[in-house]
């Protein structure tokens, strides 16, 4: 095919994407109660699955009231058409993570005839473990670093200030799906490190070589997405450091499968 062609076959992969994503969304839409009521307000209410379970391990370490956390989050919304819109952006939000499998199977159907049968083969399971890979990111985010976050920030103040924290409803909803998006996309990386192995761009000794430069950058990522206290940014960056362990282990699996290949 010429380069038009891929183009032209590229577009065809995205107007499949979209309309999809599209009739997804406008279902989705009348399941406003659900995607709100029970998904997205879920980390600001006191019976969310994080703080039971956390008031649970409490009770049987008899930790007293240290693991108790729970928020104290009032949403407002200032803007004339805002619950309008962010119940629109919401449901899309909802539509795209439902939709992800979808999405990156049509991204495998546009490089699967690119692949000769040895890379195929190898290839195989693309779909599965990088669907995989983005929910639980994003369910770790979502059960873990959401409510820290918004326990954190609803229950800061000011030294020598009395001010009452009212939240912002675009605020609150932007700070969860980014938070729960950007965390599936980086749970992405021992996907991506198979990749760029594969076709030359790294190795293991590559990833081994800039292990403490990659721990910084985990510890920065972690402080950028995590509250500003020690705790949480532990628990958020450890993840990523086991990630980041894995994807040395897959581009050893990665180098070896081609040095099979090509002895």
């Amino acid at each position: 095919m010429s380069f038009l062609d891929h183009l032209e076959s590229l577009r065809w992969h995205i107007i499949r994407i979209v309309l999809v994503l599209c009739v997804v969304t406008a279902v989705m839409f009348f399941f406003n109660d659900f995607i709100f009521g029970t998904i997205l307000y879920g980390p600001i209410k006191p019976t969310f699955f994080t703080y039971r379970a956390l008031r649970h391990l409490s009770r049987v370490f008899h930790l007293g009231a240290s693991l108790s956390i729970s928020p104290d989050v009032k949403l407002i919304n200032t803007v004339m058409a805002g619950q309008l819109m962010m119940s629109i952006w919401g449901t899309f939000i909802a539509a795209l993570i439902v939709t992800m499998p979808y999405m990156l199977w049509e991204l495998w159907r546009f490089i699967k005839p690119a692949l000769k049968d040895k890379e195929l083969k190898s290839a195989r399971g693309f779909v599965v473990v990088s669907s995989l890979l983005f929910l639980i990111g994003a369910a770790f985010s979502y059960y873990i670093i959401v409510p820290w976050t918004v326990t954190f920030l609803s229950s800061f103040h000011m030294s020598g200030t009395d001010v009452q924290n009212l939240f912002d409803l675009r605020s609150y909803i932007s700070m969860v799906t980014t938070l729960v998006l950007w965390s599936g996309v980086i749970f992405e990386l021992p996907v991506l490190s198979y990749i760029l192995t594969s076709i030359g761009i790294i190795s293991p000794a590559f990833l081994k070589k800039y292990r403490r430069h990659a721990a910084v950058v985990i510890l920065v990522v972690a402080a950028l997405i995590a509250p500003p206290d020690v705790a949480s940014q532990v628990i958020v960056s450890i993840p990523l450091f086991i990630l980041f362990e894995v994807s040395i282990f897959v581009s050893k699996y990665a180098e070896r499968k081609k040095r099979l290949k090509n002895p």
